[in-house]
């Protein structure tokens, strides 16, 4: 019963920490990080990351990217397809290559350094639609790039990492054969195609006519979970299925439903523990003498992506206010830049004693970005 006791312990305390990060105008992920660090090694040490955390923590990555792909907006994506597609490719490329030369400078190894380059490559597609929300920006040409520019980045990043992660990941593996793994995974991406196309439509109006208590949203996680098992099982990681599906589910008549079921699962009792989990992990023995390191990637951090949209709202035409409104609504890294640490720790491509330092970047940039996105803004729409 000692789980129990626990988890009541992370979600009154979630709970709490989330009321008061919204009331101070900071995203609600941020105090539940700082629950995590409070309860866990670096504070009162009373939640460790065992086996029964673990389980919860990788069911709440699951669903929040499931969530993620049912709110990924594909007629926004057609819309905005040329400007979003400039600020999300610039906006990979620059924190990859920025961030892979920075981790290589303070004697990083080149593949944790690349994949450090792919952390800061993530944004946060929920903490940037808040903002948005808030400053009454969403339905801008501005606010509709950062919207399009963030589900292609999701898109590609989630595809890069899983895909990088088969390749340079130390990860024990079954097979024999890169081609067969490759097949594999070419043969998953055809069959993620025909779900969104076929499949999920069908499966949901199929599960309408199930008589039983709630066969929408349970069809609906049985997909997810066995996409997700199925891209696990031949070496991509579980979240692509899980986002894909989504992404399927998005497109059905019923996606709100699932969307609404789903959000009340994850966030009552499975994604606050995610999020809880990693701040368990970090530590601060040793942290001032990686001060240095903190400083400089965040700054690399921040620049990569304002930099990055700026010039790929500059390529679609923008003048230098909007591009600059663009670039910083892709600052926020936020759950998406920490799915990927937490993947790339378990798979020991990012190293023990730089996963707090990556962590705490996260936490600085995700704070970083309803500031910067505010300032921009008020410089157009005031």
């Amino acid at each position: 019963m000692e789980f129990i006791g626990i988890l009541c312990l992370i979600l009154a305390s979630t709970t709490i920490a989330g009321h008061f990060s919204r009331r101070i105008g900071i995203p609600a992920v941020i105090g539940q990080l700082l629950v995590g660090i409070l309860l866990g090694n670096a504070g009162l040490k009373l939640v460790h990351p065992d086996i029964l955390v673990e389980d919860f923590s990788e069911i709440g990555v699951i669903l929040l990217m499931f969530l993620a792909g049912i709110e990924s907006d594909l007629s926004l994506l057609k819309k905005y397809f040329r400007p979003g597609m400039y600020v999300a490719i610039l906006g990979i490329f620059l924190p990859v290559l920025m961030g892979t030369l920075g981790g290589m400078l303070f004697n990083i190894q080149l593949t944790q350094s690349f994949f450090l380059g792919l952390i800061l490559a993530a944004t946060s597609v929920s903490i940037s639609v808040e903002v948005l929300k808030e400053l009454n920006v969403i339905n801008t040409k501005e606010g509709s790039t950062i919207l399009g520019a963030s589900v292609v980045d999701d898109i590609l990043v989630v595809l890069i990492v899983s895909l990088s992660m088969s390749f340079i990941g130390t990860q024990s593996s079954s097979h024999n054969s890169l081609g067969i793994m490759l097949v594999e995974q070419l043969l998953f991406f055809i069959a993620i195609f025909f779900l969104i196309r076929w499949g999920a439509p069908y499966l949901m109006e199929l599960s309408k006519k199930l008589m039983a208590e709630s066969s929408i949203i349970i069809v609906s996680l049985i997909l997810c979970l066995g996409m997700s098992y199925l891209a696990d099982f031949i070496g991509l990681s579980s979240v692509i299925g899980a986002f894909f599906t989504g992404v399927a589910i998005g497109q059905t008549k019923v996606w709100q439903e699932v969307s609404h079921n789903t959000e009340a699962i994850g966030y009552a009792v499975f994604i606050p523990v995610f999020f809880v989990s990693i701040g368990l992990e970090i530590s601060f023995d040793g942290i001032s003498s990686q001060l240095l390191l903190i400083i400089a990637l965040t700054v690399i951090a921040i620049f990569s992506k304002l930099i990055g949209g700026f010039l790929g709202g500059k390529l679609a035409g923008f003048n230098n206010h909007s591009s600059l409104m663009v670039g910083s609504g892709m600052v926020s890294r936020g759950e998406m830049a920490l799915i990927i640490v937490q993947l790339g720790f378990q798979a020991q491509l990012v190293a023990e004693n730089y996963y707090s330092v990556f962590v705490l970047i996260i936490l600085l940039t995700t704070l970083c970005s309803p500031f910067l996105l505010k300032y921009f803004t008020k410089k157009i729409y005031t």
